[in-house]
């Protein structure tokens, strides 16, 4: 379940996001929000999907004409780097940003076109699992906030267009999260 805060509040923009791994690569990836009746999926070679529809990222060019996502720790106001710098920064030179609160849901809309690119420090991998294949599936890309592929356990994560992601991956900082203790045991028993 992602986007309990929303849930638990009657917020619609919730849902359940299911990702299959196999040999330290995603395969399957299924975000389901019921309330929306949306359900996207996507399977490693095969595309990713809406409903049924084939999604592709928007082709948005650069960041003065995206609209963008971001989200914030839920201990945002007990770490330093609560990203409040970068929403800040970001805010003043993009069309918009949206702040949702699932960032599953954040990532299937920058699949679905909806969203250019999408930011956010502090995730854990069942927050991205599912989502970070609709991206690369819709033509997407996806870097830890270094530009590396650390995203799925380091901590932090940029998806994008493709087209915008340099330029969004410039404007971040804080880009090491100071303490993320479950990251490194949790990746040790999915690569075994």
């Amino acid at each position: 379940m992602d986007g309990t805060t929303n849930f638990a509040r009657s917020f619609p923009f919730f849902a359940a996001s299911v990702g299959c791994w196999h040999k330290g690569r995603p395969v399957l990836g299924l975000v389901e929000a019921p309330y929306l009746h949306e359900r996207f999926m996507a399977e490693a070679g095969s595309g990713a999907f809406l409903n049924g529809k084939r999604l592709a990222v928007s082709a948005t060019p650069d960041i003065a004409h995206s609209v963008l996502a971001t989200g914030f720790a839920y201990v945002r106001n007990e770490v330093v780097r609560n990203n409040v710098d970068n929403f800040s920064r970001l805010i003043l030179k993009c069309h918009d940003i949206r702040r949702p609160g699932a960032a599953s849901l954040d990532l299937a809309y920058v699949a679905a076109g909806r969203f250019d690119g999408y930011w956010e420090p502090y995730l854990k991998p069942w927050d991205v699992a599912a989502g970070c294949l609709l991206v690369t599936e819709a033509g997407g890309r996806l870097t830890d906030f270094h530009g590396g592929d650390d995203w799925l356990f380091g901590a932090n994560l940029v998806a994008s267009n493709g087209l915008v992601h340099e330029e969004l991956r410039a404007e971040l900082s804080g880009t090491e999260p100071e303490y993320q203790p479950w990251g490194r045991e949790i990746e040790k028993q999915i690569r075994g």
